[in-house]
């Protein structure tokens, strides 16, 4: 299954999908699925959920195939373009970048994201020039020198550009590669998906995959999740950094993040699956994240949650991980899903009570169910 997960990664890495520029990423994931035998719907949003198979307590497991880029926000009297940045690509690690210009009706241009005047022996501030988006440019590999040539082109203030993700996996087990965060945890799900067809899982529970394309500006998972789901678990990068237990090799299990922590319950059990299973984990808190999980719960869904993932070195620059952090990850998705379940409620939780028993476990937990109504009184 690694092969398949790291072919799958490769072809997801090729097709450009910054936030709202996602439709053929989204229909790859589709199609892909579809040939697995399953039945993936698009939400509106663009977002791609499919059900897996199961019966009982349905736990969502979300990644996010948006990535960052940056979009066209002047073409510049030289020509060349000014960029907005979408979600958090910072301009430092973005610089000398290649990327690719899409327009509206469907050219595509190529260039380099360069500082402005960024010849080392032109400009004698070179050193000390802040790098930001005021300051740099995408230089199109195109003879236009007036924003005159370069709208004849078709480029327009609104396209977006997607920068070279420079793919590679090493012979060591390193994989390197913009975007790891996160369609790294896309293919470890697909990976999942195949392995439910392929060897027969037997799953204990309702599992449901969900294919996220907002997640880099704050709002993938806020919408589309299914009305019978009782948690959210996003596979997203784990961070590997001063501070921090998790390295490229482990799967990371969060326990707090930049929202506050993470269903107690949840990340137990994940640490108790590792454990059994002899997978190579880590317990951190995050200082600086934000995840899917946590857009649900700020939209309001009532759902124990959690995070966990791969470990994944100078996110949101050119990111490492390792094929091993992939092995762990999958795996411990995988005996989540396989092995007995007994949702943790509390007796006393909600005196409205539904014994269901959860399929292959032979055990039933109770299941609260809710019905809020907001009153709103205006003078």
């Amino acid at each position: 299954m690694l092969n398949y997960i790291l072919d799958e990664l490769k072809k997801i890495m090729a097709i450009d999908s910054p936030s709202g520029f996602t439709r053929k990423a989204a229909d790859y994931i589709m199609q892909q699925l579809r040939e697995f035998g399953f039945e993936p719907e698009l939400t509106r949003k663009g977002c791609v959920l499919c059900c897996l198979g199961g019966e009982g307590s349905p736990v969502v497991f979300s990644a996010h195939i948006d990535t960052l880029g940056g979009m066209v926000s002047e073409v510049k009297s030289n020509g060349r373009l000014k960029l907005t940045r979408i979600g958090g690509m910072n301009a430092n690690n973005a610089e000398c970048e290649n990327a690719r210009v899409h327009t509206r009706d469907g050219k595509v241009f190529e260039g380099c994201f360069q500082m402005n005047n960024p010849s080392v022996h032109v400009n004698g501030e070179y050193d000390s020039q802040k790098r930001s988006y005021d300051n740099m440019e995408l230089v199109l590999d195109e003879k236009v020198f007036s924003a005159d040539e370069t709208k004849k082109l078709g480029i327009a203030t609104g396209d977006y550009v997607c920068f070279d993700p420079r793919t590679r996996i090493t012979e060591t087990g390193y994989i390197k590669s913009r975007f790891l965060d996160d369609k790294l945890s896309a293919a470890i799900l697909m990976g999942i998906a195949k392995a439910i067809k392929t060897e027969k899982l037997s799953l204990t529970r309702k599992v449901y995959i969900y294919l996220t394309v907002f997640e880099e500006v704050g709002h993938g998972c806020s919408s589309g999740i299914p009305a019978d789901a009782e948690e959210i678990i996003s596979v997203d990068m784990g961070c590997v950094g001063d501070g921090l237990e998790c390295k490229e090799h482990q799967v990371s299990i969060c326990v707090k993040d930049s929202h506050g922590p993470y269903n107690y319950d949840v990340t137990s059990r994940f640490v108790e699956l590792a454990k059994k299973h002899n997978l190579d984990y880590a317990l951190d808190v995050y200082p600086f994240y934000g995840s899917d999980a946590d857009a649900a719960l700020d939209a309001g869904y009532d759902l124990r949650h959690g995070l966990i993932g791969a470990g994944v070195y100078a996110s949101h620059g050119y990111e490492r991980s390792h094929v091993d952090g992939v092995k762990n990850t999958y795996e411990l998705v995988k005996a989540y899903i396989t092995e007995c379940f007994n949702a943790p409620f509390p007796e006393s939780f909600d005196p409205r009570k539904k014994d269901i028993t959860a399929a292959g476990c032979g055990s039933s937990f109770i299941v609260p169910k809710f019905r809020i109504a907001v009153f709103v009184f205006s003078k």
